[in-house]
């Protein structure tokens, strides 16, 4: 007759994080060990939700259709002040509709204007977005970020690689609906109108 040896599952990843967490938190202030507890049943619940981030293709995060691009640039001299008067005579923010991919897009300035935050969302992968603006809104990108150091031109086959460099990709990044790309959110806007009108005439 022959002893069967029982052994012990081996911890999921997500148990391993887990238990990471609180040898990290050993140590922290009590506030902030409490509140890891309590999230730590819905850190379960996500994780076996199979809820995936992924990369947007060169460089950034994706979740679902959307992806993100975050930049830190070094301002040229006069470079914030230049740019703050384009963008406030309205320049470089109505035309990136013409995009049809971007979400969102903001312009921070930072260290006594020294410094370009630049911050986007996106539908689809790294490469065809940054060649979507190439091609289709270059003098609204060059106005601007000719005011940076070292930038090429968006014309310029080197904006990639000058891009990558400065790009900061996201730790982690919540997306409110990562299914929905900016078509389907016009689409659904529309529908949404019609239905009100709609329910408006047989009211």
């Amino acid at each position: 007759m022959t002893t069967k040896t029982l052994t012990k599952p081996e911890a999921s990843e997500a148990e391993k994080k887990i238990d990471k967490l609180r040898a990290l938190y050993a140590d922290a202030p009590e506030i902030g060990r409490v509140a890891l507890e309590n999230l730590i049943k819905g850190m379960k619940a996500k994780a076996a939700s199979g809820e995936k981030t992924s990369t947007a293709g060169r460089i950034g995060l994706q979740k679902g259709k959307i992806s993100e691009l975050t930049t830190l640039l070094p301002l040229l001299p006069g470079g914030a002040k230049r740019i703050r008067a384009v963008l406030d005579a309205g320049g470089n923010l109505q035309n990136a509709d013409n995009v049809g991919t971007l979400h969102d897009m903001r312009y921070v300035f930072l260290d006594n204007d020294t410094k370009l935050l630049f911050v986007t969302t996106y539908d689809g992968d790294w490469d065809p977005y940054i060649d979507d603006f190439a091609t289709i809104i270059p003098d609204d990108l060059d106005v601007v970020f000719a005011n940076c150091e070292g930038w090429p031109g968006v014309r310029n086959p080197a904006v990639k690689d000058f891009i990558v460099k400065h790009q900061i990709p996201a730790h982690a990044w919540y997306v409110g609906n990562p299914n929905l790309s900016v078509k389907d959110t016009r689409r659904l806007e529309k529908i949404s109108a019609a239905v009100d009108e709609f329910l408006d005439k047989i009211a």
